[in-house]
């Protein structure tokens, strides 16, 4: 009876688990496509640069 030893126990801990609100999920999303849409434009100008310059020399 170990196995129910260990739903009962894991049933426990997620009654302390504090789920986010709506509000929270919503400034995460926002703080999460603003770091990747800033990552790619970095990246993207980036690549230009090193095509212009790839193309240059060649």
């Amino acid at each position: 009876m170990q196995l129910v030893k260990v739903f009962r126990e894991a049933r426990l801990e997620l009654h302390k688990v504090i789920f986010p609100i709506k509000e929270q999920v919503k400034k995460a999303f926002i703080s999460v496509a603003i770091v990747v849409t800033i990552i790619t434009i970095f990246l993207s100008l980036i690549d230009l640069i090193m095509s212009s310059v790839l193309s240059s020399i060649i």
